[in-house]
């Protein structure tokens, strides 16, 4: 029997916990030397969007963390307080 992978999340309209909790250390546009934790991205737009999003200019850890249900939980607040656990636990 084929084994079954998990159904893919959807990003949660108005959350952007994945681009404000966790530090990012690949330069991106207007930030040379990354994003520090807790502090929005510059390029989500007002609905909390990524502007960067398909673009190459995107951090590529940015692609690299899908939702999952693990992190994003039913809430905004689970999200953010999962990614500011797990920034923590790999911070040098």
């Amino acid at each position: 029997m084929p084994a079954t992978s998990a159904p893919i999340l959807a990003c949660r309209p108005g959350c952007a916990a994945c681009c404000i909790a966790p530090s990012i250390s690949s330069p991106m546009p207007g930030l040379p030397n990354g994003k520090p934790a807790g502090l929005p991205c510059p390029h989500l737009d007002e609905a909390l969007r990524c502007r960067l999003f398909g673009r190459p200019e995107r951090p590529k850890v940015c692609g690299s963390l899908p939702p999952s249900r693990e992190m994003c939980g039913d809430t905004r607040e689970h999200a953010i307080h999962f990614l500011e656990r797990l920034e923590q636990a790999t911070s040098p």
